[in-house]
């Protein structure tokens, strides 16, 4: 995918991961699991697809919404690990820095 395509999906994950932690329901069932003693992780994935349109629909230029972000580092657990080995990818045993 070329830069304002990530870009974009980026910008998606971000939106909706903004509108899910601002969730009263979302909080009040996190506060429910703290109470309980528990910590909580919540991971959700999207499938998000892009297709060229025509030219005239397409936009001249598009100006970036935010300026780059810090690398950081990625962190593959075993359950990732055995996750991947599970679809047939193998997973690099060394750390990678992620945008």
């Amino acid at each position: 995918m070329d830069d304002v395509v990530n870009r974009f999906a980026r910008e998606l994950a971000d939106a909706i991961a903004a509108a899910v932690a601002e969730n009263p329901q979302v909080e009040a069932c996190r506060e429910r699991v703290r109470a309980a003693g528990y910590d909580m992780k919540v991971s959700l994935e999207a499938v998000v697809g892009f297709a060229n349109r025509p030219a005239q629909g397409a936009l001249a230029k598009v100006a970036p919404a935010r300026p780059a972000a810090a690398r950081r580092t990625l962190e593959v657990t075993a359950n990732d690990r055995r996750f991947l080995r599970s679809l047939r990818i193998a997973a690099d045993e060394t750390p990678e820095e992620v945008e």
